[in-house]
């Protein structure tokens, strides 16, 4: 069922409803904007907003089966949860990017073997960052091995690096149009479509979830009577992300737009300077 999100006034209209959100997933309908926007926030959640990532690694001790450099790549793909407006860009940093309280952020863990060693053994200096899930393994200890090392986490964007991907899996497609015309209920139609979109209910032909029609036009090529058309709107999309645990969806959704609302301002400014 669809719940009505939000509307704006303004250039142009926008209208979300939302399909489904949780925590890790968003689906929604984004409608009254162009082909453009739609990619442009799908390629903003993916790419755009900032998140915490290790970036460094101080390796003390690591008599693990894991080189150094495998342990430090491990400990980069762990989502960090964290409230990233407490934190500066390194390149915006008072600190000119040198490292200080404002712009990161000091991880430690010292463990010993025989044991699998997960994330939720990654200790922050920050109480308020900590991994997105506490069962990320990052090495198998067998016995005598042992790892001490300090890791660095910053902000970043995943333009930079994948470690810094807020939303992964986001994607979009244009909003389906299907249209019924007159009908001899044959059910040719409801029998051709692989996601039962279609069903005959109360002597009529209905569509029962317009939403997850893939335009394959399986059921238009079954009609006899050429009476479905299957089309997709010019202004609107079916929109789906989730995230690595770092932030909520709606966190990161909100981000994005954000995002492309500062650049379209600040190319307005640079328009207006020529």
């Amino acid at each position: 069922m669809m719940v009505h999100g939000l509307k704006r006034e303004g250039a142009f209209n926008m209208d979300i409803d939302i399909i489904e959100l949780s925590e890790r997933k968003a689906r929604f309908v984004l409608s009254g904007v162009s082909k453009a926007f739609a990619n442009g926030l799908r390629r903003d959640i993916l790419a755009g907003v900032p998140v915490l990532a290790i970036d460094d690694v101080n390796i003390y001790d690591n008599t693990s089966v894991l080189y150094d450099e495998q342990l430090a790549l491990r400990l980069g793909l762990i989502p960090l949860k964290a409230d990233t407006s407490t934190y500066n860009m390194p390149e915006d940093c008072s600190c000119g990017g040198e490292g200080c309280a404002s712009c990161q952020v000091s991880l430690t863990l010292s463990a010993e073997g025989p044991r699998l060693v997960t994330s939720v053994e990654l200790i922050s200096t920050d109480p308020d960052v900590s991994p997105a899930d506490d069962t990320i393994p990052i090495v198998e200890l067998k016995d005598t091995h042992k790892v001490v090392l300090e890791a660095i986490a910053r902000l970043g964007t995943g333009s930079k690096h994948a470690k810094w991907q807020a939303g992964i899996a986001s994607g979009y497609k244009k909003m389906p149009v299907i249209t019924i015309g007159e009908c001899d209920l044959c059910e040719k139609c409801v029998e051709a479509c692989p996601r039962n979109i279609l069903k005959v209910k109360s002597n009529n032909l209905n569509i029962v979830n317009v939403i997850d029609c893939s335009m394959c036009n399986l059921c238009v090529e079954a009609c006899e009577m050429d009476s479905i058309k299957v089309a997709e709107s010019p202004d609107s999309f079916v929109m789906a992300f989730e995230t690595t645990g770092a932030m909520t969806a709606a966190h990161i959704a909100v981000e994005a737009v954000n995002n492309i609302k500062k650049k379209a301002g600040q190319l307005g400014e640079i328009l207006d300077t020529l």
